[in-house]
């Protein structure tokens, strides 16, 4: 799950000021693919340089790319962001139905507009979706963010230690076309329990990260 997390706790606007739409990928025009490219540059540059490279030259995602997003707006512009993609994985030999969801950003000048706010609008379009799991993954540095946003509210479970396969975005001539990372895997029931995700520890995404 591409996250970028904003630390800055000053000068933060009330939350009632931004407004949540959801998006399909095929209404959103140039001019909005430019705006996102933008504000993701400027909300990823501060994690490093390399996070933010992805974004250049209008593109409005760094791996695969979302059908549906939910985009936060204040006077300003963009406020926060999150991506949605229905996909196919496997929990060791199991295959599972998911809505993977990432890229998830804040713009840097905010506070308060935690991922827990964002799922909020998310919820009934995945219910209205009929998908069982929302799944994401994150780094293990992210692993107390997430706790105090999403796992403390139980609106997911938090499982390290997780391998996940995915493909990369571009091809390259002097590295293999799949990575194999350790992280946390993040789950939220939709329309079924928690215990009746699969138990297995390795997850092929059959694609890129979100």
């Amino acid at each position: 799950m591409n996250i970028a997390v904003s630390g800055s706790t000053e000068g933060v606007p009330m939350r009632s000021q931004v407004q949540w739409i959801v998006r399909w990928e095929n209404e959103l025009q140039l001019a909005d693919h430019i705006e996102l490219s933008e504000f993701f540059r400027k909300s990823y540059g501060p994690t490093g340089a390399f996070n933010a490279q992805p974004f250049e030259g209008g593109r409005s995602w760094a791996g695969a790319r979302p059908e549906l997003r939910i985009i936060g707006y204040d006077n300003r512009g963009v406020a926060a962001h999150l991506g949605l993609l229905r996909r196919c994985i496997k929990v060791d030999e199991v295959d599972l139905l998911v809505a993977e969801l990432g890229l998830y950003a804040v713009r840097p000048d905010l506070e308060g507009l935690g991922i827990s706010h964002s799922l909020r609008v998310m919820y009934p379009v995945l219910q209205q979706l009929d998908v069982p799991f929302g799944f994401g993954t994150v780094r293990p540095a992210l692993e107390k963010h997430l706790t105090r946003l999403v796992g403390r509210q139980k609106l997911a479970t938090l499982t390290p230690g997780v391998r996940v396969r995915s493909t990369r975005p571009d091809v390259y001539l002097n590295v293999p076309p799949t990575r194999i990372e350790e992280v946390i895997l993040v789950v939220f029931p939709i329309s079924r329990a928690i215990s009746e995700w699969p138990t297995g520890t390795f997850i092929d995404r059959n694609g890129p990260e979100l």
